[in-house]
C-alpha cells in the first residue's frame, strides 16, 4: 500500500512538473517591444508648398489638366508643409536618380534611428540575436540588412532576414516573423529596420495614377526593439497579444490595384488603381472577421450576433425593409463596438479616405481617429513605419496607461490588410522617451486646421484654359 502511494505520489508530482513547464516555457514566448525609435529627417529636406510647386513646374510631361489634378489631390490629402522628401529631389535630380541615392537615404534613417536606440538602452548592437530589415522599393547586392551588420560590427551569427515589395504592411510582418523565431528560441532580443526609399522611384511622368504616389508618399522610418527576455520583461513598453495577417493575391483585381510599373514612356512609378478602395475594404472586412473574436469580450460578440440574427429574420419577414441602397464605394459600419475590447486606434496613414473610411466602419470619433490624421498632416505616408509615428503621437500625448490595447490596422501591396494587437506593459509619457520624434512639435498638435496652403497659393490654375495658360514669370 505505502508502494502504491508512493508511485502515486511520483505521477501526481511529475504532472504538476509538466503542467508547470508548460506554462512556464510559454512566458518566454511572448513578445514584447522594448523600445522603438521613429526617424526624423533633418529640416533643409522639408517639402513646403513653395517648393511643392518647383517639384511640379520642373517636371516638362505635366500640362494644365495634369497641375489641376494634383492640386485637386494635394488639398485633399490632409498633408501638412512639414513632411520630408528625398535629398535628390532637393537637388532637382528626380529624373535622373543613381543606387546611390537610394542607398544613402537609407543609411541616413537607419544610423540616426538604430543608433539613437541602441545608445538609449544601452545595448551594444552585438547584443543583438535577430535582424529584421524592410524596404519594399530598393534592393541592393549586399543587402541592407548587410550594411546594417557591417556599419554597426554585429555577431557573425546573427540571425537576417531582409525583406522587399511587401508595400507599407511590412512592419507588421517583420514583427510577425520575430513573433515565430520567439516561439522556438527563448532568451533572445531582435532588433527591426522598417523605411521606403522614395529617391530612385521618384515617378517624373504624367500617368495620373503613378503621379499621385508623389503627393502621399514622404521619407521617414523606424526600428524597433523586441525581446522576449524574462530579465526585460519589466522595462518593456509592449506585448504582443495577437496578430492576424490577410492576403488577396490570389484576386487578379486586388493584385493589380497597387503595384510598381512603367508607364507608356517607360517611366518607372508606383501605380494606384482607381479599385484600391475596394480592394482594401475586402480585405479589411476579411481581417476582421478573422481577429475580431480574438480581442472582443464574449458579451460584445453575444450582442452583435443578436443584433444580427434579428436582422436577418425582419429580412425574411420584409425583404424591401431590409436592403440597403447605398452608393458603390459607401463604407458600410461593422455594427459591432470595438471599444469594448480596445482603447487606441493605430491606424495605417495611407491618406485622408483611408483614416475616414476605417473610422466610420468601426464607428470611431475624432479622438480615436486623432493620432492618425496628426501624423499624415507631420509626417504624411511613410509607408510601413507610418504605425510608428502613430504611436508615438499616443505615447506623446500621455495617452498610453498599463493595460490598455492598442489595435494596429495597415494595408499594402499584394493585396494584404494585416493587423495585430498590443497591450500596454507599463504607464509610457514622454519622460520615458526622450526621443520621441514628436517631441519638437506636440504641444502644437492638433492645429485648429489642418488645411494646407496650396489651395490659397496655386487655386487660380483651377481658372485658366488650356489655349491660354502661361505660369506667370517669377511665379516660382
Amino acid at each position: 500500500m505505502d508502494l502504491l502511494l508512493l508511485l502515486f505520489s511520483l505521477l501526481l508530482s511529475y504532472l504538476f512538473f509538466k503542467i508547470w513547464k508548460l506554462i512556464d516555457s510559454k512566458k518566454d514566448k511572448d513578445c514584447y517591444i522594448l523600445d522603438y525609435q521613429c526617424h526624423k529627417p533633418s529640416d533643409d529636406r522639408m517639402v513646403s508648398t513653395q517648393f511643392s510647386g518647383e517639384i511640379i513646374h520642373r517636371n516638362k510631361n505635366l500640362g494644365l489638366n495634369e497641375y489641376k489634378f494634383l492640386l485637386k489631390a494635394i488639398v485633399s490629402s490632409g498633408i501638412g508643409e512639414q513632411t520630408y522628401a528625398p535629398r535628390l529631389v532637393f537637388q532637382g535630380r528626380e529624373e535622373r536618380p543613381s543606387l546611390q541615392d537610394g542607398i544613402s537615404e537609407m543609411e541616413e534613417f537607419y544610423v540616426d534611428s538604430i543608433g539613437k536606440l541602441l545608445e538609449r538602452q544601452q545595448i551594444s548592437p552585438k547584443e543583438v540575436d535577430i535582424l529584421v530589415v524592410n524596404v519594399s522599393m530598393l534592393s541592393t547586392m549586399p543587402s541592407l540588412a548587410s550594411r546594417i551588420i557591417n556599419h554597426y560590427k554585429m555577431r557573425e551569427d546573427v540571425k537576417v532576414f531582409n525583406l522587399t515589395g511587401m508595400g507599407c504592411s511590412a512592419s507588421l510582418i517583420s514583427v510577425d516573423i520575430v513573433k515565430n523565431i520567439f516561439k522556438s528560441y527563448a532568451n533572445k532580443l531582435a532588433l527591426i529596420a522598417t523605411s521606403e526609399s522614395l529617391g530612385p522611384n521618384w515617378y517624373s511622368g504624367n500617368n495620373r495614377s503613378m503621379i499621385l504616389a508623389n503627393c502621399l508618399f514622404r521619407s521617414g522610418g523606424c526600428a524597433i526593439l523586441l525581446t522576449n527576455k524574462r530579465s526585460l520583461r519589466k522595462k518593456a513598453m509592449f506585448r504582443l497579444k495577437c496578430m492576424v495577417r490577410t492576403h488577396h493575391g490570389a484576386r487578379e483585381d486586388s493584385y493589380n490595384c497597387c503595384i510598381q510599373s512603367e508607364d507608356e514612356q517607360g517611366r518607372v512609378g508606383f501605380y494606384l488603381g482607381k479599385n484600391l478602395p475596394k480592394a482594401a475594404t475586402r480585405a479589411f472586412v476579411d481581417n476582421l472577421k478573422v481577429i475580431t473574436p480574438k480581442i472582443l469580450p464574449v458579451t460584445e460578440l453575444l450582442r452583435f450576433m443578436s443584433k444580427l440574427l434579428i436582422k436577418k429574420i425582419k429580412m425574411r419577414q420584409n425583404p424591401s425593409k431590409g436592403s440597403m441602397n447605398l452608393p458603390p464605394g459607401t463604407p458600410i459600419k461593422a455594427g459591432i463596438n470595438f471599444k469594448t475590447g480596445i482603447e487606441h486606434f493605430c491606424i495605417h496613414t495611407g491618406g485622408k479616405a483611408v483614416i475616414d473610411g476605417i473610422g466610420h466602419s468601426l464607428d470611431l470619433t475624432e479622438y480615436d481617429i486623432e493620432p492618425a490624421r496628426m501624423t499624415l498632416h507631420r509626417f504624411g505616408n511613410t509607408s510601413a513605419s507610418s504605425l510608428w509615428y502613430v504611436l508615438a503621437y499616443m505615447e506623446a500625448k500621455k495617452r498610453l496607461k498599463r493595460g490598455d490595447r492598442v489595435f494596429m490596422i495597415s494595408f499594402g501591396a499584394g493585396f494584404k490588410c494585416n493587423s495585430c494587437v498590443w497591450e500596454v506593459v507599463r504607464d509610457l509619457s514622454v519622460g520615458g522617451s526622450k526621443e520621441n520624434v514628436w517631441n519638437h512639435c506636440i504641444d502644437d498638435y492638433p492645429p485648429k486646421s489642418i488645411s494646407n496652403p496650396y489651395l490659397e497659393k496655386f487655386g487660380w490654375i483651377q481658372d485658366e484654359e488650356l489655349d491660354t495658360f502661361k505660369i506667370p514669370d517669377g511665379f516660382m
